[in-house]
């Protein structure tokens, strides 16, 4: 989903995540959860990361989210990059932000940064069935999902329609 780099279309992406989780009988929790995150990784694009000049008209950020076989959702923001790299923070009880990255973190199995010339991707993975319960105390098994071409964002999308009929 491209987006324009700023917060208008935040809202949009939270309202088409919700949409579509909820089509898919996501259980209500686990959308509220992912619908957080989203909006964590997307406001952190637009605050500290740079517009994606990928060849667009409009110069924006891109998200897109998929379920995989094993029932886990992975949601993706790219934008252009900046000075700094996504980490998380230890505000002080006062400050006024610091704490995304943070949220993140609690609400997902894993997150991480994948750099690519001119993007940089940051993901997170949330179970959407049960048998991945994120607070086990365990270690974290989730290996970062690989750059996704449009050949497999195409088949994913695809996919959302077998149930259909």
């Amino acid at each position: 989903m491209a987006l324009p780099h700023g917060p208008s279309g935040v809202g949009q992406a939270r309202r088409r995540l919700r949409d579509e989780l909820l089509g898919r009988g996501t259980p209500e929790t686990v959308v509220d959860d992912a619908v957080l995150v989203l909006s964590e990784l997307l406001g952190n694009a637009c605050r500290h990361g740079r517009p994606l000049r990928d060849g667009a008209r409009v110069p924006g950020i891109r998200a897109s989210w998929y379920i995989d076989e094993d029932g886990l959702l992975t949601l993706e923001v790219t934008d252009g990059g900046g000075p700094t790299r996504p980490r998380p923070a230890s505000p002080s009880l006062t400050a006024r932000g610091g704490r995304g990255l943070g949220i993140v973190g609690t609400l997902t199995l894993d997150w991480g940064v994948r750099e690519e010339p001119g993007a940089l991707t940051v993901w997170a993975v949330l179970p959407v069935r049960g048998r991945h319960a994120r607070r086990s105390g365990g270690a974290r098994s989730i290996r970062p999902p690989a750059p996704t071409t449009s050949r497999d964002a195409l088949r994913r999308y695809v996919g959302l329609f077998d149930d259909l009929g």
